[in-house]
């Protein structure tokens, strides 16, 4: 079987899975995957076309029994081919490989639960190596920071670090002094025990992902809502629309709010529209994101009577900032048109033909079927486990037919419909944190125990002329502090510094997400 090229359905995704991109996304999470096959196929062939569509569709079936009822804060996690180029340090070379992207947003959940997606692809998959980064370069050695190897910091931690067999690589810099991708990829797979990353590293990190896939689903909150009946027939038909809906209300301006003044999309009838009940299940940062702010209705809303019940007015508050959110999105990404023209299918087909796979021939030849009907099963059996991905980027095309279908309040009148979930984990965050603080503090303390020891053990050397402190040069904590720093700021180096005791009376400050957490001046 002939197999179309490798073309990715997003052409602009070339250029931003290169950490030298010239502006990461401070809320993006990039991955890359690396068969081992593709060390020895560098060069894209058909025979690597098959294998990394093969992989492509066994991963997604894999992910599909962990990911398939969970809410993204904005788009799914997602895999495609690659056609671009890995630039390595001395080389351009093209290594067929599988890679995506994540928007994480506010919920940084959905960050670690892609790490964790990650992991297990890589335990059951083992042939796999596997890079992850995000605006912060190497975010899992910032999370490990109380245990990196001494000689290890932003500068030479390019292509160095790797998911594979469900551990934690770093290849060692006494082994590879300067290494690009292939070179790392090739002792990877040759000298994996080397490349392990220490106990303390593994746990660090692990620490951090282990509570996942159930940590997963109770970050689903389910909430009942009342709201016009085009947006009850909306998540009825694609539940994980509230992601665009909840982005819309929360990332409102003056402009966006003309929309929602109107409603013309989902309250044609004004306040003359019945409200219906529903259940909606989202995130809980989304939940957050909803309550936590204050919106007066447009006057064209069916808001009930508080005085009626005050329970029902509240689901109904909820329920006007998810309708007002969704025809903000709609009416926003129509004006822009966003969409473009034609299907991802069409998208596809035409990158076919650009890239030369029909190779000239006329259009109803045989060979040219035979080649259509090849691409057309790939693009079948791949778009199954991609169509939220789709869904997600261009809404308004699902979203009006879902809309040209029969439907009235009396569809959801007689349902019944759970109460909401408890939402007291909403206002119980300084526990989390508290309990955050204290994992550290207890990293901190025992490095400030191997740092007294080692100081003890280096004074004992200096007076003992048979010794050699060479040893430590593998493994030292005593320079955490500006690790972690420079993880975090790219700061130029952190060899041979001190840290002095008073530094750590205010351990911790948390900027942006918890996992990037630096040590106070």
């Amino acid at each position: 079987m002939t197999t179309p090229p490798l073309t990715d359905h997003d052409p602009s995704a070339a250029s931003i899975f290169s950490q030298a991109h010239s502006r990461i996304p401070d809320d993006t999470v990039f991955y890359s995957i690396f068969p081992d096959t593709s060390i020895s196929n560098a060069n894209p062939s058909s025979s690597s076309s098959a294998f990394l569509q093969s992989l492509h569709l066994e991963l997604l079936l894999f992910l599909s029994s962990y990911t398939s009822s969970y809410i993204w804060q904005h788009e799914p996690f997602s895999l495609t081919i690659s056609s671009s180029s890995c630039l390595c340090a001395s080389e351009s070379t093209r290594l067929p490989h599988l890679q995506g992207k994540l928007r994480f947003g506010d919920n940084i959940e959905d960050e670690w639960f892609a790490v964790f997606l990650l992991f297990e692809i890589s335990r059951h998959f083992p042939s796999l190596s596997i890079r992850v980064w995000d605006n912060d370069g190497e975010f899992l050695l910032i999370e490990a920071a109380f245990h990196l190897p001494r000689w290890l910091n932003p500068e030479n931690s390019k292509d160095r670090v790797f998911i594979r067999h469900g551990d934690l690589h770093i290849v060692p810099k006494s082994r590879l002094p300067d290494p690009n991708l292939i070179d790392s990829l090739k002792f990877l797979i040759n000298c994996e025990s080397q490349s392990r990353a220490a106990a303390s590293v593994q746990l660090a990190v692990k620490n951090r992902i282990s509570e996942y896939p159930e940590r997963a689903r109770r970050n689903v909150h389910q909430v009942r809502v009342w709201v016009p009946v085009a947006v009850a027939q909306v998540l009825k038909h694609e539940p994980y629309l509230i992601s665009l809906a909840v982005e819309g209300f929360y990332d409102r301006d003056i402009d966006t709010m003309k929309y929602a003044a109107k409603m013309a999309r989902f309250l044609s009838r004004g306040r003359e529209e019945e409200l219906v009940c529903i259940a909606v299940k989202m995130s809980r940062a989304m939940y957050a994101q909803l309550v936590q702010q204050k919106f007066q209705a447009p006057k064209c809303y069916p808001m009930p009577n508080r005085g009626d019940s005050v329970g029902a007015y509240l689901e109904a508050e909820l329920g006007i900032k998810i309708a007002c959110g969704f025809e903000m999105m709609y009416q926003q990404r129509r004006k822009e048109g966003e969409e473009g023209k034609g299907s991802t299918w069409n998208k596809y087909k035409e990158s076919l033909e650009s890239s030369g796979y029909f190779d000239g021939l006329l259009p109803g030849s045989k060979e040219y079927k035979r080649l259509m009907e090849n691409a057309e099963e790939y693009y079948q059996k791949s778009n199954l486990f991609s169509r939220t991905s789709e869904m997600l980027s261009s809404p308004i095309r699902r979203i009006d037919e879902i809309l040209a279908l029969p439907h009235s309040a009396e569809d959801f009148r007689h349902q019944e419909v759970p109460p909401s979930d408890n939402d007291s984990w909403l206002y119980n965050g300084e526990d989390e944190l508290n309990t955050a603080l204290k994992e550290r503090q207890t990293e901190m303390d025992l490095y400030n125990s191997k740092h007294s020891r080692r100081s003890k053990s280096k004074e004992t050397q200096d007076t003992d002329p048979s010794s050699s402190g060479a040893n430590f040069e593998d493994f030292d904590l005593s320079d955490v502090a500006k690790t972690m720093q420079g993880f975090v700021d790219k700061v130029s180096s952190f060899e041979g510094a001190e840290v002095p005791g008073n530094r750590f009376r205010i351990p911790f400050c948390f900027s942006g997400s918890w996992h990037t957490c630096a040590l106070s001046p």
